[in-house]
């Protein structure tokens, strides 16, 4: 099976050890594991039920397909990254299998690892992660749930792959010292036990909520701040949930 953006080790400019990586990569275990719940019957029924807005004609039903040998892993940041308390830089959130729904629209399937198994979790639009991975080209997939930015990450260097709500474009590269200062201005405040998590402002940090579909960029409002010297845009005013494809 090809399991697309694995985990790449870190070496950093002293913000992070040269042995950090991100944390939970599948293993050949989970991989089989993966495919065997994403391809299942429980989880084809689920897809040949699923309909998204503007999608074929119902004439088109029966075409419910997962892809678990393409399996994508996703990492996002850790709070312990962002205030300095540990070197691995992510953890992994979900692995995405490319799929098709009954009606034969994209979509990508979720798996989560909850205690020793593998559960489907979403059904999302589109195949957004299997792009990203591509783009990725061999770095590990990462994504900011806050803002919904995506990154590919190559040892040192962190490569935007889709950061407009950010304001960083497409292919501008930072050091992993320099992104995570930028997560600690964005969300060292606003971390669980804060006094913005225990006002219940945003949500705080590292929260998974499933049940908030995806703002608008032109909802959020926005922030400068400084990353490598350059200021940048960034949707700042709240942490946002999860962002969570419908």
């Amino acid at each position: 099976m090809a399991v697309l953006a694995g985990a790449a080790m870190l070496t950093t400019d002293g913000a992070a050890s040269a042995a950090s990586g991100p944390d939970g990569a599948p293993t050949a275990a989970d991989t089989a594991a993966i495919g065997q719940v994403t391809s299942g019957p429980a989880t084809l029924g689920r897809l040949a039920t699923t309909k998204f807005p503007g999608s074929h004609a119902a004439a088109a039903a029966g075409q419910q397909t997962a892809d678990p040998g393409m399996q994508v892993p996703v990492f996002e940041p850790t709070a312990a990254f962002v205030t300095g308390k540990s070197d691995v830089p992510a953890a992994l959130a979900y692995v995405a299998v490319p799929a098709r729904t009954g009606d034969g629209t994209a979509a990508t399937v979720w798996a989560e690892r909850q205690g020793p198994a593998w559960t489907v979790v979403n059904v999302a639009s589109g195949d957004y992660e299997r792009q990203y991975a591509q783009a990725a080209a061999g770095g590990y997939l990462l994504h900011e749930p806050q803002v919904n930015a995506w990154y590919a990450v190559h040892g040192d260097a962190v490569t935007v792959l889709d950061g407009s709500v950010t304001g960083l474009a497409a292919g501008t590269k930072v050091s992993l010292g320099q992104y995570r200062t930028a997560l600690h201005e964005r969300y060292a405040d606003k971390l669980p036990g804060s006094a913005y998590d225990r006002d219940g402002a945003g949500g705080g940090y590292g929260g998974r909520e499933r049940a908030v579909p995806a703002a608008d960029p032109a909802d959020v409002p926005v922030l400068p701040f400084a990353l490598g010297g350059v200021l940048v845009l960034v949707a700042g005013a709240a942490v946002v949930p999860r962002l969570r494809r419908r």
